[in-house]
């Protein structure tokens, strides 16, 4: 049996100003001809489907046409999870009509499948909550799969009772895991957990998150799920949330897949990829990383001068680039516009002073008879070395008088 796990398509997501559909829909497409290519038997899309709880129009039909690519006319199973950017309902809504191309959307911990089988021989055999048992065709042995979808402190509280405390949602989860793998669990099948949470090894440190996911499981003090609580008879956990690729230690491979493009600077210059899992009943799985090509690079350069920042930029057009400019003394507009001019994926240009390092900890004194833009003025010059750019003292009049 031979799987693919992606995760993290944050489909409509913009870098700032960018709109990125163009390529997601490049990376979503290289994806399925991955697929198609390794002929695999299923695809695994472990959470955070789209970028917001609303998505536009463009980003939901990207992510149904994908999802029936991925299917191969219902002879390949595709099953996806909701994220912590999911609306675990959005999600779930079209399964009846999604169950007849194959594609099971798991939206909540507590969801239940119900059964089907399609012409081609894949069907959904047993379900209940947070467990999904398929056939697939061509394989000659069940395909298991304990799903736990992204829940918050309220949807677990729902379930747990009001009174129940915060450390029980880890103990919730372990005991759950392991009462469905003691069940259903055996060497005669093929066992994964997929989730979309926020795991690492009890006792080490955490693993790397990117600036805008941070560790999930309720709101208001994020608790990590430690791998111990993974029942033993699980041969993989497909992993979505953090968008770094990463392994965290265990007994069996946990595997974070990582986002198929870069959607902010702390990801930079990453690698993107997708695995693909080769796994029979009762032995150890085979992983193999496939990296993606698509998409556009983030990278933060570093220039001293314009001259080597506009070589640079005209000869890497394909890229999103958080520019800093060593420089003197601030940039002119004459300066910024050559540096737009070379390059249409500048995201930030940040200004770094020569003579901005600091001599004194400490001003002499203060003449607090002074106005308010004077006092700004001199502290400025304390904290930078220079005179505060007369483009910054026209906001700080706006702020004054608002």
């Amino acid at each position: 049996m031979k799987i693919l796990h992606t995760a993290d398509w944050h489909l409509g997501k913009r870098l700032q100003g960018f709109n990125r559909i163009d390529e997601q829909r490049q990376v979503l497409h290289e994806i399925v001809k991955i697929a198609d290519r390794e002929q695999v038997n299923a695809v695994l899309i472990a959470g955070d489907l789209f970028d917001t709880y609303n998505p536009l129009t463009e980003a939901i039909e990207l992510f149904y046409s994908t999802l029936h690519q991925l299917s191969n006319y219902g002879t390949r199973a595709v099953v996806a999870i909701a994220g912590n950017h999911d609306s675990a309902e959005r999600i779930e809504a079209p399964h009846p009509l999604a169950a007849n191309c194959g594609i099971v959307l798991f939206g909540l911990p507590d969801t239940v499948i119900k059964p089907f089988s399609l012409p081609s021989g894949l069907a959904v055999v047993k379900s209940e909550a947070g467990y999904l048992e398929l056939n697939l065709p061509g394989i000659n042995y069940p395909f298991r799969l304990i799903l736990t979808p992204y829940a918050n402190e309220v949807t677990f509280k729902k379930f747990l009772g009001k009174d129940r405390p915060q450390d029980q949602l880890r103990k919730l989860l372990a005991s759950n895991w392991k009462n469905l793998a003691s069940k259903y669990f055996d060497k005669q099948g093929v066992n994964l957990l997929m989730a979309h949470l926020y795991f690492m090894s009890k006792g080490a440190p955490g693993p790397e998150e990117d600036d805008d996911e941070k560790s999930i499981l309720f709101q208001g003090g994020a608790q990590a799920v430690f791998t111990e609580d993974l029942p033993d008879s699980i041969q993989y956990t497909a992993l979505g949330h953090l968008h770094r690729p990463q392994e965290i230690p265990a007994d069996h491979p946990v595997i974070y897949c990582g986002s198929p493009l870069s959607y902010s600077f702390s990801e930079a210059d990453q690698q993107k990829q997708v695995e693909i899992i080769e796994a029979e009943p009762g032995k150890p799985v085979k992983r193999r990383t496939i990296r993606l090509k698509t998409g556009k690079k983030l990278t933060r350069q570093r220039f001293e001068d314009i001259d080597g920042a506009v070589n640079w930029l005209e000869d890497h057009p394909d890229t999103y680039v958080e520019l800093t400019i060593v420089a003197d003394d601030y940039l002119g507009a004459k300066e910024k516009q050559r540096l737009y001019k070379a390059h249409k994926g500048i995201v930030a240009i940040i200004p770094e002073l020569k003579t901005s390092a600091v001599q004194n900890d400490k001003l002499d004194s203060i003449d607090l008879s002074k106005d308010l833009k004077s006092l700004f003025v001199e502290y400025f010059k304390f904290r930078k070395g220079q005179k505060p750019d007369p483009k910054l003292l026209e906001i700080f009049d706006e702020i004054i008088h608002q």
